[in-house]
């Protein structure tokens, strides 16, 4: 297919819901192609079930073509058990809404968004990695 990405026509424009997750905290950004920028959300404090209902109302609310996950590492690259943790989270989202998941290495961003003096550093960090993906995929 001539054109084409695997996320659909080349020029189309693709919107996402990017998530920071944490046991306690996972914060949501939302962002696009067109505008190749991302927005905190809100960090959603909740765990279990409670945790994929708020999701899927944001799905509903901003119906994002796909999702994006920050996926910790140390900092020589090696996983830990966060890294697990973030993937199994990664593969309930895929496996509860049928999106596309993509991983981005998020080392540092809730760092980067606590020296940036965000209020939601979680939602923050976030959008950082949104911003991320979105330079890496253009």
């Amino acid at each position: 297919m001539s054109g084409a990405t695997s996320s659909g026509a080349a020029g189309a424009v693709r919107s996402f819901l990017a998530f920071d997750f944490g046991v306690k905290r996972v914060g949501v950004a939302s962002g696009n192609t067109l505008m190749n920028q991302a927005r905190p959300l809100r960090t959603i404090a909740a765990e279990g079930d409670a945790r994929f209902a708020a999701i899927a109302a944001l799905l509903a609310e901003y119906q994002p073509d796909a999702l994006v996950i920050g996926v910790p590492f140390h900092p020589d690259g090696a996983e830990h058990e966060n890294t697990t943790r973030a993937r199994r989270f990664g593969r309930q989202l895929h496996g509860r809404f049928r999106l596309p998941v993509h991983e981005v290495d998020e080392r540092y961003t809730t760092v980067e968004a606590h020296a940036a003096g965000a209020r939601d550093a979680d939602a923050a960090a976030a959008a950082l990695i949104l911003e991320q993906y979105l330079r890496e995929h253009p």
